[in-house]
């Protein structure tokens, strides 16, 4: 099981997300643990209301779970993983809530923590957090027998291809595949040895190179989106600066925002009516059986617990003769 954090604020932006049914076939709010309200807008409003008495700006630790795609995962073992990975990162006690998102078949988690501590009036400091999820990571895959991804085993054998959640949500956004734009990107890199033959290679793809304002490599697309170079080519901005020369060379974005509307717009693929629509009615079908499950299950819940209650003869009775136990 892949886990991935980061610290971050705007909890009501998150808290979208994470309650987002557009893009997710079912969105369940597992628990909510520690936070005065039960909804996940309240909760993290809450923890934002009690930042301001500090100087914490990220003031929620936000981790997703992801299983092997071959692997059914129970809600115990995503228990088990979100706890290895509170004890690990020094958030035990925390204020903490739990979704679980399905989509085309497969779950996978979020889990949320406040990093304020109230007692204190201090934000909890999660130094190294990628290293110690890592860990958690690579014990979950031994524990259960998973076959581990290389990339895992040994940071070297990472597939280059491979995209983080950001990158994954910044290609969704903009309509691209993220394996297909990550390869184009690296196959740009790749087959240019100068800061000329690298941006005619971007041009070919409909990409314009030029500086960020934050004097960094970054490409433009013909929709005046920018692109981290460094993140998708997956090169360090030290060893780029050595082939291309300084980013100070090139243009800056506000530059070359205006000649790329000429660009070579990409085939971007297009939904099939049909398919969304017998999609959402399945989407449908599965929520109204769901629910009619958990009412039924409520309801029998009630009907057992009531056909437990003795009177206080009949308890006293089981008590003296010990079949109350």
């Amino acid at each position: 099981m892949i886990l991935e954090g980061n610290e971050r604020g705007f909890g009501a932006e998150l808290a979208r997300h994470l309650m987002n049914t557009r893009d997710n076939g079912h969105v369940t709010l597992h628990s909510v643990r520690g936070f005065v309200v039960e909804d996940l807008y309240g909760a993290f409003s809450e923890t934002e209301a009690i930042s301001r008495g500090t100087k914490c700006k990220k003031y929620l630790f936000s981790m997703s779970l992801n299983p092997p795609p071959s692997q059914r995962v129970s809600v115990d073992d995503f228990e088990d993983a979100i706890a290895r990975a509170e004890a690990k990162l020094g958030l035990t006690g925390q204020p903490r809530a739990v979704v679980f998102h399905e989509k085309d078949g497969r779950r996978h988690a979020h889990a949320v923590w406040s990093r304020i501590d109230a007692e204190r009036m201090t934000a909890i400091n999660l130094s190294h957090y990628k290293r110690k999820l890592t860990s958690v990571s690579h014990d979950l895959y031994l524990q259960h027998g998973w076959d581990m991804p290389e990339g895992l085993h040994n940071r070297e054998h990472r597939d280059p291809l491979n995209t983080s959640r950001q990158e994954s949500q910044q290609a969704k956004r903009l309509g691209r595949d993220r394996a297909e734009t990550k390869a184009m990107f690296r196959a740009c890199w790749e087959r240019s040895d100068s800061a000329a033959a690298f941006a005619a290679a971007l041009k070919n793809e409909g990409f314009v190179l030029a500086r960020g304002e934050r004097r960094s490599f970054v490409a433009v697309d013909g929709d005046g989106k920018i692109w981290s170079l460094s993140r998708w080519c997956g090169v360090k901005p030290k060893e780029m600066r050595a082939r291309l020369g300084p980013e100070a060379n090139l243009p800056p974005v506000a530059n070359v925002a205006a000649s790329t509307a000429d660009l070579r717009k990409p085939d971007l693929p297009h939904p099939d009516p049909q398919v969304d629509f017998q999609r959402a009615e399945l989407v449908a079908r599965q929520r109204k059986a769901r629910e009619e499950l958990i009412r039924h299950q409520e309801a029998r819940r009630l009907a057992e617990t009531k056909a437990r209650k003795v009177g206080a003869v009949r308890l006293a009775f089981l008590r003296m003769t010990g079949r109350a136990k």
